[in-house]
Formats: C-alpha cells, sequence, structure tokens
C-alpha cells in the first residue's frame, strides 16, 4: 500500500485526515454507545460517525461488528478489579466485600450484556465473557483462599453469583441492590471461615 492511500484510507466523513488515532476512537465510541444503548442498537455507520472515521477506515482496523465487539470486551477491563483485589490497605475479608460496593449508576457488566444480546455462545465476545467471569471468580477464590475459608472455590463461586444478580437486579429495578447483597456476602464468607481464623480476622481488625 502505497502513502497515498494510507493516508486515504484515514480521511474521515468529511475528507480531511483524521490522523492514526482512528483505532482508538472507534474503540472509545464502541465503549460508549456499546454500554449507552447496547450493541445490537448500535450500528456501523453511528460509531463512524462518533468516532470521525470513514466506514472504508473502520473496515480497515475491523473487519466487521463482530470482531470490533469482541476488542471492545478484550480490553474492558483485563486486570480483574484490581481496584479491589490488589488493594494492600485491606484484609482478605474486607476485599471480598469491597467487590460489593459498587455505585448503582453503575452500568450493567458489559460481559452480561454482551452475552445476553448476542446469543451465541461460539462469538468471540461470547468466550471474552465467560473468560472474564471465570476469572472474577477465580480471584474471589484466591483472597477468599487467603481469608482462610474452608471451601474458597465454592465461596469464590458463590460470591461471583452475588455480584452478577445485584447488578442485574439493580438495572431491572432501578435500586440499588448491592447492600443487600453484600449483607449476604458476609454471611456466606464468615460462614465459609473456621472459627479459629474468623477469630485471627476480627483480632487484626481491632487491632488495625
Amino acid at each position: 500500500m502505497t502513502e497515498l492511500e494510507k493516508m486515504e484510507l484515514e480521511k474521515g466523513p468529511t475528507g480531511r485526515r483524521r490522523g492514526r488515532g482512528a483505532r482508538e476512537r472507534i474503540l472509545s465510541a464502541s465503549q460508549q454507545l456499546f454500554r449507552e444503548q447496547g450493541i445490537n442498537r448500535t450500528g456501523m455507520d453511528q460509531l463512524c460517525a462518533a468516532a470521525q472515521v470513514s466506514k472504508r477506515t473502520a473496515y480497515q482496523h475491523f473487519t466487521g461488528k463482530d470482531e470490533l465487539v469482541a476488542e471492545y470486551l478484550r480490553r474492558f477491563d483485563p486486570s480483574v478489579l484490581s481496584g479491589v483485589f490488589d488493594r494492600t490497605d485491606l484484609t482478605p475479608r474486607e476485599r471480598l466485600l469491597a467487590a460489593f460496593d459498587i455505585p448503582p449508576t453503575t452500568p450493567l457488566c458489559p460481559y452480561i450484556g454482551a452475552a445476553v444480546e448476542l446469543h451465541d455462545p461460539q462469538h468471540p465476545a461470547s468466550q471474552y465473557a465467560r473468560d472474564y467471569k471465570k476469572a472474577v471468580a477465580a480471584r474471589l477464590a484466591d483472597t477468599a483462599r487467603e481469608a482462610g475459608a474452608a471451601d474458597p472455590e465454592q465461596l469464590g463461586e458463590q460470591l461471583a453469583l452475588l455480584i452478577d444478580g445485584a447488578a442485574a437486579r439493580t438495572r431491572v429495578l432501578n435500586a440499588d441492590a448491592f447492600p443487600t447483597a453484600a449483607a449476604i456476602a458476609a454471611v456466606l464468607i464468615d460462614n465459609a471461615i473456621p472459627a479459629t481464623a474468623s477469630d485471627d480476622r476480627r483480632r487484626e481488625e481491632v487491632s488495625s
């Protein structure tokens, strides 16, 4: 491809060159539009207008909408709630409960939204959604193990289910379900931690 052809591919809808950030603008627009109005209701024409690129440029970076959706999810949160699980100022039990400290105005989890909208378990985005949800449960299980849970994998799955259920219920009812979910989580956590580990945890919290 000649340099002239490359320049043509980077022209926006008005014919002006838009620079080399077209891919990032497309992804940024997809993050906003997919979360605000859903994947199925967002067309490529609207995405291109929001990103200020031509459709020709968009298809140079992505073979189609399916690839864009998959990339949108792949890049969304690769750290798996690092703001919760990587905190060193909290005990393991406190980190487990911090996973429920989610503002009710937070949009529905993009992985849940994509899986519901796509209806295709073979879609690359569906695979990313499954991988992410498994990763969240694994991080919860690792933290539960640190907290001394007798069956950390089971507790991790239970807490992951609570988080997703609270997110969906908050969205459907337009009412914050996370405080109730956090209260249930606290009971599950304390029941899963043997008495000796629970006593040690209480002593740590009092001393801190």
